[in-house]
């Protein structure tokens, strides 16, 4: 997950407002109801005492951990995320800082917790414009990034830490309809060893990337990353990231 970079003179994107307009469209991006009883908001943040002594490097302690987040609440998937300040990046500090620079822990996308092989679907009409396997502890793992168009607006939605199997089989330039299977949620190691979830972020510019984009930044740049990926939930519509 590369470090961001940022244009100083990045204008507000209207990707916000189109999107809510346009909203009564989008087919749900997993085949679970993200507004069911079952469903609760996960806290990442240092205001979770749970997470203070917590061994964030072991993937299994760290799976058990959501696990308990989730049966705490009554739950059977988790969410949440977008523009949180979170603590849990101290488990890849290659990734997201070191200590010659601000450590990077503002979330950019949304993260769903549940379970690997959970099928991942395209919200909108959609041409594949990369797949890369982010390999590393703490990355991304297989990485698919779509390619939208609305309004005659160009945007992208990301989709990280899916199952290596299924991405292995998509190739740029292929199409997609609303609501086809293009990928699956992947499970540890080869998501880049997290407790299974998909991470799944909108972008209203690459910056010439490709099959790679920043998912954390520095929590002072909130404002300018914020508009370059506006909140996912104008696409998942669930009640508990409101």
């Amino acid at each position: 997950m590369p470090a961001p970079t940022l244009h100083s003179n990045f204008p507000p994107t209207p990707l916000a407002a189109l999107l809510e307009r346009h909203q009564h469209e989008f087919h749900a991006v997993l085949p679970v109801d993200l507004n069911a009883p079952d469903v609760a908001r996960l806290d990442f943040t240092a205001a979770n005492p749970l997470l203070q002594e917590a061994d964030l490097r072991d993937t299994a302690a760290f799976e058990e951990l959501v696990g308990r987040l989730l049966e705490a609440q009554n739950a059977h998937i988790g969410v949440g995320g977008y523009l949180e300040n979170r603590v849990i990046y101290r488990r890849s500090p290659g990734l997201f800082g070191n200590p010659a620079v601000p450590a990077r822990s503002l979330h950019l996308g949304v993260d769903v917790w549940l379970r690997a092989g959970t099928p991942v679907l395209a919200p909108l009409p959609a041409l594949v414009h990369s797949v890369q396997d982010n390999a590393g502890f703490g990355d991304y793992g297989p990485t698919v990034i779509l390619q939208h168009q609305l309004e005659d607006v160009t945007f992208y939605t990301l989709y990280g830490h899916l199952a290596r199997r299924e991405t292995l089989l998509l190739r740029p330039g292929m199409t997609l309809e609303p609501g086809d299977t293009f990928a699956e949620v992947g499970p540890a190691p080869e998501n880049g060893d997290w407790p299974p979830h998909l991470h799944f972020q909108i972008l209203a510019d690459l910056q010439g990337r490709s099959g790679d984009f920043p998912g954390v930044a520095l929590p002072e740049e909130r404002e300018q990353w914020a508009a370059l990926c506006p909140d996912p939930n104008l696409i998942l519509q669930s009640k508990w990231l409101g």
